[in-house]
Order: structure tokens, then sequence, then C-alpha cells
């Protein structure tokens, strides 16, 4: 059924709506320096050792800083960076523990990053307290994979994993590029909106449907299993993987109207690119990582079935706090909508600069009315190129 002019409206709203929050919720300027100048001094300091080991040894960012996903944390305030650590030199026949090992052995050898350090199960961590977490992952080159992929070493298991996080990201990359067809009530209401409202300064942050429903999932997560086993919190890499495949998905099969309308069909589809299977009277979960052989990114599940119910548990609340944005009304239940569903008061800022931006607009009489969703200011941008990212999206 063909949604009503307000309806519509409505729902471009609730996207620029959206689209602010997601600009609150990432790293300011000064923390994404900080990370930055952090990551070259010890990409220089790890390149700096005598260990034969390190020779040739490169330091490279992975992730949601590479994916420009990274989200603000619920009830902390340190972002997470995760970093590779390449040691060219090392063959897989070498014994994962002690190649991790002697990454953190070097590590050590700093008086300041000793005192900041901590193992993880797959990598080391360098603890900046307030500001951001550095988490480097020693990896070596894989010689099985046809698409440049790596392994890393898997402290608990004692072996080395398949991962490709460069192939991944370009896969990742691809799909974000995909440009969504529009209705052609939506466009004309775009140009409506555009003939009748003086046009505010472009957006120059947009970063596009697809990144935008990855952050405002993580964040959702995040606060979901806040006051719940943060354990059985489903990582950020699977709900990366399901978003860019119903992305993919979504924008191939039909036209949206808006981009709210978009965003809610890629989170109700992800589930389509779960692969459920039946063996040995178990039931067995896989999301596998197209661009190296062997890496299965629900493998916990597998393990910890509780992990599992946790995802559909919290897929199930997502996708209807956001889809349940649509049926209220006025700024005020928003805002408190926002909050309670993306904690830490995520709605604040996203509703402030739209206050602001009624008020500047009030000044320049360059105010439309916008049916049940109160007031309108110029269209939001239906798709913006974001040039590919290395750190922090920008170029290193």
């Amino acid at each position: 059924m063909t949604a009503m002019p307000g309806d519509l409206t409505k729902r471009l709203d609730l996207f620029d709506l959206l689209e602010r929050m997601c600009q609150a919720l990432e790293p300011g300027v000064t923390q994404q320096d900080r990370a930055r100048s952090s990551y070259e001094a010890i990409g220089q300091f790890l390149a700096g050792a005598t260990d034969p080991a390190f020779s040739g040894v490169e330091i490279a960012p992975q992730g949601s800083v590479v994916l420009g996903t990274m989200t603000k944390p619920v009830g902390r305030l340190e972002y997470d960076v995760d970093l590779l650590c390449r040691l060219k030199r090392i063959i897989t026949s070498s014994d994962p523990a002690y190649v991790k090992q002697l990454v953190g052995r070097r590590l050590k050898e700093s008086t300041r990053y000793a005192a900041m350090l901590e193992e993880k199960q797959r990598c080391w961590r360098l603890n900046y307290a307030g500001d951001f977490h550095l988490d480097i992952t020693p990896s070596i080159s894989n010689p099985n994979c046809t698409q440049g992929g790596e392994l890393v070493p898997d402290r608990q298991l004692q072996c080395w994993k398949p991962t490709n996080p460069t192939g991944y990201r370009l896969k990742f990359e691809e799909r974000a590029a995909l440009e969504p067809q529009m209705t052609y009530a939506s466009l004309q209401m775009r140009k409506m909106a555009a003939d009748s409202v003086e046009p505010f300064p472009e957006n120059k942050q947009f970063k596009g449907i697809l990144r935008r429903t990855v952050q405002l999932a993580k964040r959702h997560r995040d606060n979901f299993f806040l006051n719940r086993d943060a354990a059985l919190a489903p990582i950020s890499v699977i709900i990366t993987t399901l978003a860019a495949k119903s992305y993919e998905y979504c924008v191939g099969k039909q036209a949206y109207s808006t981009g709210f309308d978009l965003l809610t069909d890629v989170l109700a589809h992800m589930l389509d690119f779960i692969d459920k299977q039946y063996e040995g009277g178990r039931t067995r979960w896989y999301i596998w990582n197209e661009t190296t052989i062997g890496e299965n990114f629900a493998e916990k599940w597998n393990s910890s079935p509780e992990r599992a119910v946790a995802f559909f548990q919290w897929h199930r609340a997502a996708l209807a706090d956001v889809v349940g944005l649509a049926d209220l009304v006025g700024l005020d239940s928003l805002h408190k909508s926002l909050n309670s569903a993306f904690g830490d008061k995520a709605g604040d800022a996203a509703i402030g600069t739209i206050r602001q931006d009624f008020t500047a607009a009030r000044e320049h009489k360059s105010l439309a009315f916008a049916g049940r969703a109160g007031l309108a200011l110029a269209p939001a941008a239906i798709s913006t190129p974001v040039r590919a990212n290395t750190f922090f999206g920008r170029d290193a």
C-alpha cells in the first residue's frame, strides 16, 4: 500500500534523526587523533624490535575502525580499536602460542606499554583509560587462502585460526556502495521539500544506510545486554556480516520510499543469512566469512547454544524498537524511546540538534510542516559515496 504523504515525510525525518544520533555516537576528533597517534607510535615501536621475527612487521587497523562503523559503547567511555600485527617472517608450522608471546614480550619491553597491557584470547590489549582500547592481534600469512587471508593465534584452542580482514573490508565496502532504488513518491516528496524549504548545508558526515544500520544495531546490542549477561552478547562481526548481506539483498529486490524503510527491512532480513543445520541430533549454526575458508563467525554458538538464544532475543527487541519509532508522535516521545532503546541518553544530541535547526529555520523563515512528525527541514541525502577507510575513515 502506498504511504500517505504525512507518513512518508515522517519516515524521512526518522532516518535523519537516526543519522544525527549515529554521528553523535562516533569518536570525536580529539579521540580520533589520539588513537591515530598511539597507533603510529606502536607500529614504530614494534618495527624497532631487534628480534628477526619482527623484520618487515606491519601494523594495520581492522574491524569497525576501517569499516566506518565505530560506536560509543554504553556505560563506559572507551572505544575499541582493533589492530593487526602482521609478522611476515613467521610460517604456519610455528607454535601459535609462542608467536603470540613474542608480541607480548616486545610490548612489555616498554615500561609505559607494560603498565597498560592486558592479555586476551587472541590479542594484547593496551588500555588508554577513559579514551580507547587498542587490541593488537598477531597474524601471519595464510598460504591456503587464495584471497590473501591471514592466520591468528587462538590461546584457548592453541591453534591458528583463519581470517581475512582486508578481504572482509573490501567485500563490505562493495556492498555499502550499492545505491538503493527510491520510489517515485519518495523522489517527488524530496523535490517538493527542496522547492519549499531553504536547504541547510549538505551533511558531509553521511556514511550510507548500511553503515548506519550496523552502528544502530551494535549500539542497541550494547544497551540490551547492559543488565544481562554481557558474555552472551553477539559479537560485532556477526551483526556486521548479517547486516551487509541483508542490505545487498534488500537493495536488489525492490525500491524503497525512505531510508528508514530500507533500514528496518535490512534489520528484518538479517536472520535470512544464518545457516542452520542439524548434525548428530544437535543444531549447528554457521555464519561464514566469504573471504576465506574455515572462519565461522557463529562458532561459539555451537559450543554455547545460549549465545544463539541471546542473539535471537536481542534481534527481536532491536527490530521492534526501531520499527516502533514510526508509531510515535512528537519529539518528546521519540527522545524518550531513543534513550530507552540505545542507552546513555543516546537521543539527547540528535533531538538537541533538531531543536537547534528548528530555531534557526524559524529565524530564516524556512520551516515546513511535515504531518504527524511535526516539522521538517531540508531533505535527507539518498546516498553519498564514501571513500575507502583505512583509519577512522581517513586515508592513512
